[in-house]
């Protein structure tokens, strides 16, 4: 069973906790984190969506992410997913945006790195497989059909600021 904080849309916690799977009461928020991966190549990182998942199964996305548990900070939730769902160890994350977005605060990082691109591993449940691709192939991405909507209603911003969208 997975436990997760409530907050305040302020991002005040309230308290309380809330578990997944069970209805989130009106007003009640929890955190989310995603995490952009860009090789210093210049590349990204797609992952495919295990295809037992609920929502969107066998779609590739640009993140690794996933709900903080019980007293995680969203840092601390942003490197435990990006290592459980890639492998990636990293050290630090640059922030690019946070939002509220339905009953979830979100907090978005980008991380660098220069991992082995062959060494990217799967996390049972959520995965199935991955694939880096070069810029242009990644803004195809992004304005194609493929892309989570809602991946890509929240990235919207941070993509617009680099000029991959308009």
């Amino acid at each position: 069973m997975e436990i997760w904080d409530g907050y305040r849309a302020d991002g005040t916690p309230l308290g309380i906790d809330l578990v997944r799977g069970e209805p989130v009461p009106e007003g009640v928020y929890f955190l989310v984190v995603e995490i952009l991966v860009r090789h210093t190549d210049g590349e990204y990182l797609l992952m495919r969506r295990d295809l037992g998942k609920p929502a969107f199964p066998g779609y590739f996305e640009a993140t690794a992410g996933g709900a903080a548990q019980k007293g995680e900070d969203p840092l601390t939730a942003a490197l435990r997913e990006l290592r459980e769902e890639t492998g990636i160890e990293a050290e630090a994350l640059e922030p690019i945006a946070n939002m509220l977005y339905r009953q979830m605060i979100c907090y978005q990082y980008l991380c660098v790195t220069d991992r082995d691109k062959d060494s990217i591993t799967l996390q049972e449940g959520e995965t199935i497989g991955y694939k880096w691709v070069s810029e242009s192939e990644f803004i195809e991405f992004i304005s194609s059909g493929d892309m989570i909507p809602t991946q890509k209603e929240r990235y919207t911003e941070y993509f617009k600021k680099l000029g991959y969208i308009k």
